[in-house]
């Protein structure tokens, strides 16, 4: 595949996810808001611990899909057609069986609903008819939905991206005039999985538009299983590390609701989400390169290789740091303006989320890490789940919220923020890490300049006042779009992978 052609599919990705993006985004604030004065706080607060319950489930997929992503790299940049049906056929079925091992687990943490949830306003009822909601929804994607990991890899994310995105859309809508209208949290649950259901099936018809020619069989890939040891053996790999992603992001509520209650999980939710939705646009634009960084490795030009990747760090810096100084200034007016002043969160604990968020996005490694199938660093998210649960469980109990937030921060640092660049360019680029720390500086450093100078001026000429949706959006773009063009001059003047980065962006 030609750099041309690479570029030409990551700019339709991203494209695509960020017509989507803007949609959802306005979407969820406006449906958030609905879901919180109709169905209540502590509604909203038990589905997201239902879904994050679902999480632990998930568990079982073992990290299958990303390993086939891997293997699918050389097979659709060679155009080999058998081999792609035949390792789709084997992802199928290994699929079905962990729909199965879900199923069952999933039907015997049912039966412990009742001592999860022992104290709140919801029967029983309520509570067994949303879990098993989720759970078939989650269920589908087992069984139905596999096929989607080709699109994936083929760079033809957007698809997905496009079906799914939509169907988000109109789920959403109808749920907020369920909610508005009748106040019923069964029928909020029954259109979560009807929507779950028609996803699927066009999800499936479009996969069959755009791949004639796959055959996949459930059946054969229980006989093709062995010709494939390399799916196992990464699986086996990927499956530690997400063990480590389940435990930052999906046991964080629990503990919340451990130390503090299950209100103060709605409210860091309303964080959560604001963050979580710029970091889903993140994660697709930068995701959008993904597969393509995987071919490009698979061509094995190493200084084309090196040279992406410094461009691609270059321009993920810029993006972060536009998001990481947006928030900071405009986060708590407009938690403010849209839910009210009483669900505001402290300043300090604002401050260690966008740490978080910063550290997750700006370093850039994985596409690479994954290009290289550079998944044996397993002792590593084994280290960050134990860094993370000892000091989120001893400053959840001492200082509640901001103590288990501390754990994410400093375990983030560890692993994500230092080994993580270390292990790429050990054992992938071959070259010394203190190449990376000496432009990671650099970057951070015209980061916290341009920060200094543009908070400075926004104190002395702009006064941020949530009074208005008017006032705050003219201010927040004023505020972005000086940072933005100061940031943009220091970034073009000082660093030449970001003058290349433009340069292919525009020209090609």
């Amino acid at each position: 595949m030609s750099q041309e052609s690479r570029v030409r599919k990551s700019l339709l990705n991203a494209r695509v996810n960020l017509i989507f993006y803007f949609l959802t985004l306005a979407l969820s604030f406006f449906s958030r808001k609905i879901f919180l004065d109709t169905l209540g706080a502590d509604f909203v607060g038990l589905t997201g611990t239902l879904q994050n319950l679902l999480g632990f489930l998930n568990l079982a997929e073992l990290g299958i899909g990303s390993a086939i992503g891997y293997v699918l790299y050389k097979p659709l940049f060679d155009h080999d057609e058998t081999k792609i049906n035949e390792i789709i056929s084997v992802f199928g079925y290994l699929y079905r069986w962990i729909g199965k091992i879900i199923l069952i687990a999933g039907c015997i943490l049912a039966c412990f609903l009742p001592l999860i949830f022992p104290n709140t306003e919801f029967d029983l009822g309520l509570i067994f008819f949303a879990y098993f909601s989720f759970l078939a929804s989650s269920l589908i994607g087992y069984f139905a939905n596999y096929k989607q990991t080709l699109l994936g890899a083929d760079q033809k994310n957007y698809v997905v991206t496009a079906y799914f995105q939509t169907a988000t859309i109109v789920k959403t809508i109808i749920q907020m005039a369920l909610a508005y209208y009748t106040g019923n949290y069964y029928l909020w649950v029954i259109v979560e999985l009807s929507f779950g259901i028609i996803y699927s099936f066009i999800l499936n018809w479009k996969i069959n538009q755009v791949y004639p020619w796959l055959r996949s069989e459930v059946s054969q890939g229980r006989i093709l299983f062995k010709k494939y040891p390399e799916v196992m053996k990464y699986t086996k790999q990927l499956f530690v590390h997400r063990i480590s992603a389940f435990v930052q992001f999906q046991v964080s509520p629990f503990l919340i609701y451990l130390f503090v209650s299950l209100q103060t999980v709605a409210f860091y939710g309303n964080y959560t989400l604001i963050i979580d939705k710029l970091n889903q646009l993140l994660n697709n634009l930068f995701g959008s390169v993904g597969a393509g960084v995987g071919n490009l490795i698979a061509e094995g030009n190493s200084q084309k290789i090196i040279q992406i990747f410094w461009e691609l760090m270059a321009i993920r810096f810029f993006i972060v740091g536009i998001a990481v100084f947006s928030f900071y200034h405009l986060m708590s007016p407009f938690i403010s303006l849209w839910l009210g002043e009483e669900y505001v969160l402290s300043k300090s604990i604002l401050i260690l989320l966008i740490i978080n968020f910063f550290i997750g996005l700006s370093r850039g490694t994985d596409p690479f890490l994954y290009g290289y199938g550079l998944f044996n660093d397993t002792w590593a998210p084994v280290a960050e789940s134990v860094i993370y649960i000892t000091i989120a469980l001893v400053g959840g109990y001492h200082w509640g919220l901001i103590g288990v937030i501390w754990g994410s921060t400093i375990s983030l640092f560890i692993i994500i923020g230092m080994w993580k660049p270390y292990f790429l360019f050990v054992k992938g680029f071959k070259q010394n890490v203190y190449l990376y720390w000496i432009e990671w500086s650099k970057y951070v450093a015209i980061l916290v300049v341009t920060s200094i100078l543009c908070t400075v001026f926004i104190q002395k000429n702009i006064d941020i006042q949530a009074t208005s949706w008017l006032i705050f959006i003219r201010d927040s773009l004023l505020i972005t779009f000086l940072f933005s063009v100061v940031y943009a001059i220091f970034m073009y003047f000082l660093s030449k992978s970001f003058r290349g980065i433009l340069k292919r962006l525009l020209f090609k």
